[in-house]
């Protein structure tokens, strides 16, 4: 089978290498976007080319991917994909359908493993020995040996239960604790406690830890507010790599000036990149991170590894690795 692969993503040279390669082996040709970019935070310019793809891969605008019906698969170079998770764009895919796969396998356990720093780096209070020896160098025994904590036993309440939720459970359970997944829409196939609305704000009293996993949508923006801060425990941590847009954080900076929680991990904010200036960088007890969390230095090599796999798959007429629509 003869297919032309568009992306606009740019991928790392050792990476792009690995892509040609595969894509030659598979009797593919690649039609490079001339606005290409890194990062999948950016909107993408039109480009003309893509009328002559069979699969689109990276970030294409979803009018284009309307409009050029050849596009029979649009593989996305990220996990989210808020931009694409429109009516009429999921019509249009299921009406003459164009399949659509996102990345998930490739950041899971990344933002997973961040998560699970964060909590164990807060637990054993180690953001404050390492500014300690930046800074003022002082013996702090009593302050910090005293106030340390462990994961064991704790309860975590995770917002959102995707591919990162999934793996971040797998990765709590040796600890012991109770791990609470909040869904709109069960399943029935989560493997751990499950609540939806209605238990929500019981969940988030019962909590140690409260992690937000949420894409951006209508129905997530500001989903974490003053009421539901107000719900949490004053020793309770609050963690977010889902995306910045999901929460208040002119109530975020409250709780925490307030002691209404103990403290955040923000690995997503709203705006990114965050302003120097920005109150969230002074606020007490909030340690940030610059959208990192998905991230490894093989990060390009696992993403076309994963691109390839699927290509095989969607060669053969098998089933897709991560598809959303």
């Amino acid at each position: 089978m003869s297919l032309t692969i568009w992306t606009n993503y740019n991928l790392r040279p050792e990476a792009h290498k690995l892509f040609t390669t595969g894509l030659a082996a598979a009797g593919c040709r690649l039609l490079q976007s001339a606005s290409s970019t890194r990062s999948v935070l950016v909107e993408a310019e039109p480009d003309p080319a893509l009328a002559e793809a069979d699969i689109a891969y990276g970030q294409p605008t979803p009018a284009e991917v309307i409009a050029h019906q050849r596009v029979r698969w649009l593989a996305l170079s990220s996990a989210g994909y808020t931009r694409y998770e429109r009516a009429d764009f999921r019509a249009a895919m299921q009406t003459r359908g164009t399949k659509v796969t996102n990345a998930s396998a490739v950041f899971a356990d990344p933002c997973a493993q961040q998560i699970l720093a964060a909590m164990l780096a807060l637990a054993r209070n180690l953001p404050t020995q390492l500014r300690n020896q930046d800074g003022v160098r002082a013996w702090r025994y009593l302050e910090d040996r005293y106030s340390a904590s462990v994961l064991t036993g704790q309860t975590v309440l995770l917002l959102g239960f995707g591919a990162i939720g999934r793996r971040l459970a797998a990765l709590l359970a040796p600890f012991g604790g109770r791990v609470i997944a909040y869904r709109r829409t069960p399943r029935g196939d989560e493997g751990i406690e499950v609540v939806t609305d209605a238990g929500l704000g019981a969940a988030l009293a019962a909590a140690d830890h409260v992690v937000n996993l949420l894409p951006d949508s209508e129905a997530t923006r500001n989903f974490m507010a003053a009421g539901r801060f107000a719900q949490m425990a004053s020793s309770a941590r609050f963690y977010n790599i889902g995306r910045g847009t999901t929460v208040d954080q002119t109530a975020l900076i409250a709780a925490l000036t307030a002691g209404q929680i103990s403290g955040a991990y923000l690995d997503v904010m709203e705006p990114e990149p965050l302003p120097p200036e920005h109150p969230l960088w002074q606020a007490p007890n909030c340690f940030i991170t610059c959208h990192l969390g998905g991230g490894t230095r093989d990060q390009d090599e696992k993403l076309v590894q994963h691109f390839l796999a699927n290509l095989h798959r969607f060669i053969k007429g098998d089933p897709l690795i991560d598809q959303v629509m």
